[in-house]
């Protein structure tokens, strides 16, 4: 199996990588659970990729990309996260309705055309959604981050990238303010369990008590906030 590769491969880098990020090795459940497929499908198409030296096997713990699946899969993510940024910023999508799209153009599109809405965008580091674009070179900026559910109490973060793939979660985000950018103070104790207490910092230095569910919540990657 050599490059161009077909769609099915091509989402099962992106996935395989996604789930391993972290450094931990991927699961055939949890790949099946991310491309909504049967773990027996899983299992046979982990074996081409293995084969064809995309992947490694980790005895009783999963998958792991090889340095050229890692290249091959960057390069998915690279098309994925310009796409979304130049229908955000070029054609007037919201950041909610972007990901669905991109997922379908991803595959269609050509290096050469991404390279040429990248260069349109002048170069962007990140997504829409805060995540980082890999470069046309395969590198990309650290992303193991911390969620805003892991967030100790008193903390000042800044709310760094979300997850993309949920629409709705989008929506609530965005309403309550809660985008890459933002300042926010985890309070000191929390009340409610299943959620994080916070606020919420505006641009001239107001706040305002924000209640986040902790299904949103580990959607949310922060960082301390330096300022």
């Amino acid at each position: 199996m050599t490059g161009p590769y077909s769609r099915s491969v091509e989402d099962y880098l992106k996935a395989i990588y996604s789930l391993s990020e972290a450094g931990d090795a991927a699961s055939t459940s949890a790949i099946a659970e991310t491309l909504d497929i049967q773990p027996a499908s899983v299992t046979g198409m982990v074996k081409k990729l293995a084969e064809s030296g995309l992947l490694e096997y980790l005895p009783y713990r999963g998958v792991r990309l090889t340095k050229s699946g890692v290249r091959e899969a960057l390069r998915v993510v690279r098309r994925h996260r310009v796409l979304e940024t130049y229908l955000c910023k070029r054609l007037g999508f919201s950041w909610d309705d972007v990901h669905g799209e991109a997922e379908r153009l991803e595959h269609a599109a050509s290096d050469e055309l991404i390279e040429k809405m990248a260069a349109a965008l002048e170069f962007p580091l990140h997504d829409p959604h805060g995540a980082p674009i890999p470069t046309s070179s395969g590198h990309i900026e650290d992303t193991n981050l911390l969620t805003l559910a892991d967030a100790q109490p008193g903390k000042h973060l800044r709310i760094r990238a979300v997850r993309d793939e949920d629409s709705a979660d989008l929506r609530s985000m965005a309403a309550e303010g809660l985008v890459p950018g933002a300042h926010v103070i985890v309070a000191a104790a929390q009340t409610v369990t299943g959620s994080v207490q916070l606020k919420l910092q505006n641009a001239d230095d107001r706040s305002r008590s924000v209640e986040v569910e902790d299904e949103l919540a580990q959607q949310i990657y922060v960082v301390p906030d330096e300022g």
